[in-house]
């Protein structure tokens, strides 16, 4: 197929948003960088379209982030002005402190934070004249956290400019101070939002101690805000890894936050990071909160009584039966499945599990179903229990019911596969799919003999 023929594909692939179509044909040799009859290019549609995998898979194949438009703008000016993070950040590009120079530099600064002071209605408004009603709505950005999404007649914009403000001022090597940039989180409720993550992130990648002392100072903070954002810091330093130095200062550090912390909400935060770690006071710490009358707190108790620093002692093992019967199912469920590897608890974790998979609440049933059918017991009743969450309306609890007849190859496994349905491309790597699979080859085979 000629050149003009990719091109054509090429564009219709980035129209209909199929980035996977986009890396392979700009590897076949389509040209990324293609512009159409307005002058527009192809990662200009992806920003519009805030197509984040698009825009990433052109930038990836060389399209160029910093073209000048015939009306002065680059795309990646115009994903600041989009407001996106994610978007943004696939078109960002490599090394843009270096490749961009200062006039550029300042240009994109200057207005990811006139967008980000003024406010995007107002500044939709400024630039444009159209008056109207605004609409707001709530939109995932990347997957995992949150924007708004604003609109002014026909204009669209995300209110993602301070998570982009936050990360311009890194890529371009700005040492922000610590107290602005948690301000910038702070500005927002909810930590599960773009400006919170973004300004974590970048935290944990400045990697000097001062910044480190800044951050976890907040802990005695008395805005319960602040200290969740070092919460969230820290949890976030754990999953990218840190030196030995650090891990032991962050591990001294949140045992002694979780002795002096008072707050419910915030106790069981510190609790949940603290597990993450190893130190030898975890049991003594889990223990002393396993009759907290917070149930937040006590979900966490079990994690640290059955850690790779806890000795599972017998006051431990008392606390972890308690726990199985508590008030709270979700207590009870994590105290069952944190026992099932102790040989003297197991029993009483099947029969509590057990007991959980006729629990009201269907987000209880499932773990309980999934406990169950990891378990090693085999024993009739476990099966049974298995087989009649068959008829939920949750096709995940019947995929778990399903795996754990199928491991025990119970003659009911081909009704429970059945029951649970077609599985499409999301459970390609799924451990539940794969033994159900293997089961019916199984199956196959002996027939076939």
């Amino acid at each position: 197929m000629g050149e003009a023929g990719l091109e054509g594909r090429l564009w219709g692939a980035v129209r209909s948003g199929d980035a996977d179509v986009v890396r392979e044909l700009v590897s076949n040799g389509a040209d990324p960088d293609g512009v159409g009859s307005d002058g527009l290019s192809m990662l200009c549609v992806a920003v519009a379209a805030y197509d984040e995998s698009v825009a990433e898979a052109l930038v990836e194949g060389g399209a160029d982030p910093d073209r000048v438009l015939p009306d002065g703008t680059t795309p990646l000016s115009r994903a600041v002005d989009g407001g996106s993070p994610a978007v943004f950040s696939a078109v960002l590009g490599k090394d843009p402190g270096v490749r961009l120079d200062q006039a550029a530099r300042e240009r994109l600064l200057a207005s990811a934070r006139n967008w980000y002071e003024t406010g995007v209605a107002e500044e939709l408004r400024r630039r444009t004249g159209v008056s109207g009603p605004v609409v707001t709505v709530r939109v995932q950005d990347d997957g995992y956290d949150w924007v708004d999404q604003v609109s002014v007649g026909d204009l669209v914009v995300r209110a993602g400019h301070g998570a982009i403000l936050t990360s311009l001022e890194w890529a371009f090597r700005i040492l922000t101070p610590v107290d602005e940039l948690i301000a910038r989180a702070m500005k927002q409720p909810d930590e599960e939002h773009v400006d919170w993550s973004t300004v974590r992130w970048i935290l944990v990648d400045r990697r000097s101690f001062e910044t480190w002392s800044e951050v976890v100072a907040l802990r005695h903070d008395p805005d319960r805000a602040r200290r969740r954002f070092v919460l969230g810091y820290l949890h976030t330093r754990g999953v990218v890894g840190t030196s030995p130095y650090y891990e032991k200062k962050e591990s001294e550090l949140l045992a002694a936050w979780a002795a002096e912390e008072t707050d419910g909400e915030i106790l069981a935060k510190v609790l949940d990071v603290f597990t993450e770690h190893d130190h030898p006071d975890q049991e003594a710490i889990g223990l002393r909160y396993a009759d907290h009358p917070d149930p937040r707190v006590r979900r966490e108790v079990p994690y640290a009584l059955c850690g790779e620093c806890a000795s599972h002692t017998p006051e431990a093992r008392t606390a972890l039966r308690g726990l199985m019967v508590d008030p709270d199912a979700e207590v009870r469920l994590r105290a069952c499945t944190m026992s099932l590897g102790n040989d003297d608890l197991r029993p009483e974790a099947i029969r509590a599990l057990l007991l959980l998979t006729e629990a009201p609440d269907a987000d209880v049933r499932g773990p309980a179903a999934a406990a169950l059918a990891g378990s090693r017991d085999r024993t009739p009743a476990i099966a049974d229990a298995l087989a009649a969450l068959l008829d939920e309306d949750d096709r995940l609890v019947r995929l778990e019911a399903a795996y754990g007849l199928a491991v025990r190859d119970d003659p009911r496994t081909a009704e429970a596969i059945e029951r649970v349905g077609p599985l499409g491309e999301d459970f390609e790597h799924d451990h539940r799919a794969d033994a159900l699979w293997r089961w019916k080859w199984r199956q196959k085979e002996e027939a076939d003999v």
